[in-house]
């Protein structure tokens, strides 16, 4: 995985997160989905990197 890739990944994973931890705060519902979906985003990227990672090894 490059490094800019694992940036990247972590990016969304964080902004989702702070969208998530805001919808929440202020009781907005879509901004809270919205959150979850930018994490799970950000999971699911990483693990696909991993996975091309572990077949070029």
């Amino acid at each position: 995985m490059s490094m800019g890739d694992k940036i990247k990944n972590t990016g969304d994973k964080l902004k989702g997160t702070a969208k998530e931890s805001a919808g929440k705060a202020v009781g907005n519902e879509r901004l809270e989905a919205e959150g979850k979906a930018d994490k799970a985003k950000g999971d699911l990227k990483q693990a696909g990197e991993k996975a091309k990672d572990a077949f070029k090894d």
